[in-house]
């Protein structure tokens, strides 16, 4: 750090994404969050794509790269954040990448005896194995961007056509039906869990973001041994993912069993967001919860800087 008791943190919203709106209105929370703590002064900033020289050049104390999709949060703007020496929110490149890689997130996860759906990697010309009903859903995609739960066989020969057309390779997952919960942990600390129940039955990208009508209940009734079980199987993936400051771990309860659905290494904070809302009921506010984050990455810091 450079100042000992002042604190110059640039805000990067937007990317290259799909995820471009959500992030504008995310990063807008943040810096308007961080405006409001004495001795932060916040520098918000729209881009596309920068690089480590560019980053350099910024004059930042800390950078919160409040962005979504595959650069923003898959080790793209990381690893420029890395080069130019420049201390961060949020996990590093190569955390950053594998959590954003659904399909090795549920290798590792199984390797950690973390429940996770059966699954089956799609390329065009791979026999399909796995059979409706079934998820079908981008490796490396955030926000429930084409997501489809494919109910028939025909419907799921379909949109693996259609998906292929854009993605090369394709996640396919039997679908597991139940409670939707989430965990979110800020450093070391498990929020409470949320209990995600879409008023149309799927928690997809209108549903986040677009719709009011989805309900959400902290620390939702569940046994003890179950809530352990997602506490515990969240803190166990993403020590080992070596995620930091902040991350979400997604989860579908089936018969007694939390089902890992995936990690989010820069969950939102617009005003639908599940991370601050969990954050808020523990006693956290929006700034003190950006604040808490700054510290962390200030803390990591160069000393030449």
């Amino acid at each position: 750090m450079n100042r000992s008791d002042h604190i110059r943190v640039v805000v990067l919203m937007g990317g290259p994404d799909e995820e471009h709106e959500v992030s504008l209105a995310s990063g807008t929370a943040v810096a308007e969050a961080l405006s409001s703590v004495e001795g932060i002064e916040v520098d918000a900033r729209v881009i596309r794509t920068v690089d480590a020289d560019e980053l350099a050049g910024m004059d930042a104390d800390v950078v919160f790269p409040v962005l979504h999709g595959p650069w923003g949060e898959g080790g793209g703007i990381q690893s420029e954040l890395e080069r130019a020496g420049v201390a961060f929110v949020g996990s590093g490149s190569q955390a950053a990448a594998i959590a954003m890689d659904k399909i090795r997130t549920k290798e590792i996860a199984a390797g950690l005896d973390v429940p996770t759906p059966v699954w089956q990697v799609l390329e065009p010309g791979t026999r399909r194995t796995l059979s409706a009903p079934a998820v079908l859903k981008p490796p490396a995609q955030g926000s429930s961007i084409d997501l489809c739960i494919c109910r028939t066989e025909p419907q799921l020969d379909e949109d693996r056509a259609r998906l292929h057309r854009s993605y090369d390779r394709l996640l396919a997952e039997t679908c597991v039906t139940g409670r939707e919960l989430t965990v979110g942990v800020v450093g070391d600390q498990v929020l409470p869990i949320i209990e995600i129940v879409p008023a149309h039955g799927v928690y997809d990208y209108e549903a986040k973001y677009d719709r009011d009508d989805t309900e959400y209940r902290l620390d939702p009734e569940l046994d003890d041994d179950i809530a352990e079980r997602c506490r515990t199987n969240a803190l166990t993936l993403g020590r080992h993912l070596g995620c930091r400051d902040l991350y979400r771990v997604d989860f579908i309860l089936e018969n007694r069993v939390p089902w890992m659905l995936e990690i989010n290494t820069m969950p939102g904070f617009t005003g639908h967001s599940l991370l601050p809302m969990a954050a808020r009921a523990d006693g956290r506010s929006m700034p003190q919860l950006c604040h808490d984050l700054i510290t962390m990455a200030a803390s990591r810091a160069l000393p030449s800087r």
